[in-house]
């Protein structure tokens, strides 16, 4: 019987990371890569950051170049959209009218950005943020024209505030419209967010909080500016909406997988499908730690992912799971974090450092249930030397004295 190996539909970092992690560990048979955008596999993080801004290049965004898919014998096909998944017959429909069979499965297709009812979301102008076209849009909106130009952002989580951190680094009139009362108190809670408010502040970014935009106000046929729940009008000759991602999930569902919040995966990444795996931002994986099923959206999880679903595929051991990990930069704040935010609503959250000075640590420790005494997630802004630190407590799940974390490292050892 002929092999047809390993399929991956998606194109993204989880897609290339278990291609390379396929290799790596011996597997010799196809290996085929399906992505509907016109790319070979790139990074997100500097579309909102660097790349944004202009201050780094195309190279930024490559995870492996053109020749390393030929040298390794990784077929990529481009600008192609699978239709649809027949398990029966393990061969997957696509957009330019042919067909891939497959022996094993990966499904690495990512979220999309989340999309909002608001009149007036279609007109020229108003930008979403998850693909390299959109940033080179929002790029050339901030450079073309007249000067200053005038920028909404609806969303304050953490693309909305990266965005409105570059466009005020080149000179862009800032504003951003947000439902929390704190921007990335969801994420963080409203003490560590109110940190990086102040800082926004600082630079001239305007905030509009606890304000809900109505709709989208026209002017020449293209975004003019928005109008507020409240009433308020702001112009703007460019909108974004940032307010979050949501999976692609279609494919899955069709073909009858589990789909929750993701396509739900075990801790091998395997899907309903015993032939069939998903990673990266689709996948709702199970988590250990947590004892149930999670997914994040972030370039670390992909690279976990990936590597842990290609490693599942072969059969081979997965070792430990990776604790959640991402990271920010918006002006001179650098912030990383370690550890599961479902688990820090009901943490106690200890601060070493004083947030006001622009550099912090801050612990989310248990205080009930089996993880009592622990530290759940962990942060800093701008003290890089806790990174181990950090990393290793959340890490290891062992109980801490809440008086030496607040110390200092020599304490909490």
């Amino acid at each position: 019987m002929q092999d047809h190996g390993v399929v991956i539909v998606g194109a993204g970092l989880a897609a290339a990371t278990a291609a390379e992690t396929l290799r790596e560990e011996g597997f010799d048979g196809p290996v085929t890569m399906i992505g509907a955008e016109e790319h070979l596999p790139y990074l997100r993080p500097p579309l909102s950051k660097g790349y944004l801004a202009g201050t780094e290049g195309e190279d930024a965004l490559v995870i492996q170049p053109a020749s390393w898919y030929q040298e390794h014998d990784v077929e990529v096909r481009t600008g192609v959209t699978v239709l649809r998944i027949d398990r029966e017959h393990q061969v997957l429909a696509c957009s330019d009218g042919g067909s891939v069979p497959y022996d094993r499965l990966l499904i690495a297709t990512g979220a999309s950005s989340r999309r909002i009812p608001l009149p007036g979301a279609d007109l020229p102008g108003v930008l979403l943020l998850r693909t390299v076209e959109e940033s080179r849009r929002l790029q050339a909106a901030l450079a073309d024209g007249p000067s200053p130009k005038r920028l909404v952002l609806i969303g304050s989580g953490w693309i909305g505030m990266e965005v409105a951190a570059t466009a005020r680094s080149r000179g862009a009139e800032v504003t951003v419209v947000g439902i929390e009362s704190v921007p990335l108190s969801a994420a963080i809670g409203p003490e560590l967010g109110a940190l990086f408010l102040r800082r926004h502040r600082q630079a001239g970014v305007r905030f509009e909080l606890e304000q809900t935009t109505s709709r989208i106000l026209a002017a020449d046929g293209r975004a003019a500016g928005v109008e507020l729940g409240s009433g308020t009008r702001i112009d703007a000759d460019t909108v974004v909406i940032a307010v979050g991602a949501v999976p692609n999930v279609d494919l899955a569902a069709e073909a009858g997988l589990e789909v929750a919040n993701g396509v739900v995966v075990d801790d091998g990444l395997r899907t309903s499908d015993p032939r069939i795996w998903a990673a990266g931002d689709v996948a709702n994986a199970l988590r250990g730690r947590l004892g149930e099923p999670q997914r994040f959206e972030h370039w670390a999880n992909a690279i976990a992912t990936g590597r842990r679903a290609a490693r599942s595929m072969l059969g081979l051991p997965l070792g430990a799971e990776e604790t959640p990990y991402f990271y920010t930069d918006q002006f001179d704040l650098g912030m990383e974090y370690w550890g599961y935010p479902s688990l820090t609503a009901d943490a106690r959250l200890v601060l070493r450092g004083d947030p006001d000075s622009g550099a912090v640590v801050a612990f989310w420790v248990a205080e009930e249930g089996d993880a009592a005494g622990t530290v759940v997630a962990a942060m800093h802004v701008n003290v890089w030397d806790a990174q181990a630190e950090l990393e290793q407590l959340v890490t290891s799940g062992r109980p801490v004295d809440v008086a030496a974390l607040v110390e200092g490292p020599e304490r909490a050892a």
